[in-house]
Order: structure tokens, then C-alpha cells, then sequence
């Protein structure tokens, strides 16, 4: 029975009982998948403590359904892990992105009748390719912020 988690508030680090808390996991079981799967590495500042960021939650839950919800061995959910990171830079080079942790919803022209083409700075052909050009900005953001800390 899948456990629901707690949502991950706005945070920029969390410490690694507040992650375990988050994630359903103890802390040594962090400790031993950072060992496990080399994209899991938190920052360590004094006393070598573990400070980890959002996107670095988000892993831990992928790591903890493929291992506990779907019945991945540790090589199996290393190796999904590594194949979801590639198809995620995949996607993201080819313009395909999602906010990670976020649910997109998919909606057609039609679900969106109060927005009008008017309203848009630069002519698209759809409000679907406005929504795409929006999601690029907001992706960029996001690793430009993320290279500042």
C-alpha cells in the first residue's frame, strides 16, 4: 500500500531528518543510497552534515517508489534512475520540459477560451506554443538560480 508523503515545503536546503521525514525513509538509508546512486549528492558543510536541495528530494522519492512501490532491486533502480535522468536531458534539449515535482496538465487550445491571443507579447501560432516558450523561460530561471548558490 503506497504511503502518501507529506509535501515538500519551499525550502532551499533541508536538513537529512527533515528529508527523512519528507521521504519516509531513515537517515542511514540516505546515507547508504548516496552511496548507491552517484547523482544523489547532497552538500556537506561543518561536521560533514548533509544539506540537500528540492530537486534532490524529489530523487530520493523517485529512488524510494522504484525500490519500495515497484519492487526495483538497488541495481535495477540505479539503472531506471539513470535512464529517467537521460530521457528527463533529453526532453529538456529538445524543448520538452517539465518542472520538475510539478504536474503538468495537458490541456488543449479549447480548455484555455479566457486567454486571449491579444494578451501575448510576441504573436504564437497557439496559446499551446505560448505555454511551451513560458515553461523554456521558466526552466532557465531555474538553473540560472540554481547556479547562484
Amino acid at each position: 500500500m503506497e504511503k502518501v508523503l507529506p509535501p515538500i515545503p519551499a525550502k532551499r536546503y533541508f536538513t537529512i531528518g527533515e528529508v527523512g521525514d519528507l521521504c519516509g525513509v531513515k537517515p542511514h538509508v540516505l546515507r547508504y543510497w548516496e552511496q548507491e546512486f552517484t547523482q544523489l549528492r547532497p552538500m556537506k558543510r561543518r561536521g560533514n552534515r548533509r544539506y540537500y536541495q528540492h530537486h534532490e528530494v524529489l530523487m530520493i522519492r523517485r529512488i524510494r517508489d522504484l525500490l519500495y512501490e515497484q519492487g526495483f532491486t538497488i541495481s535495477g533502480a540505479r539503472n531506471k534512475m539513470q535512464e529517467i535522468l537521460h530521457s528527463e536531458r533529453e526532453r529538456k534539449n529538445t524543448g520538452e520540459i517539465q518542472l520538475d515535482g510539478v504536474e503538468v496538465i495537458e490541456m488543449g487550445d479549447a480548455g484555455l477560451n479566457d486567454f486571449k491571443d491579444s494578451q501575448l507579447d510576441r504573436p504564437y501560432e497557439s496559446i499551446s506554443d505560448h505555454l511551451q516558450f513560458v515553461r523554456r523561460e521558466l526552466f532557465e530561471i531555474r538553473d540560472l538560480l540554481s547556479l547562484s548558490l
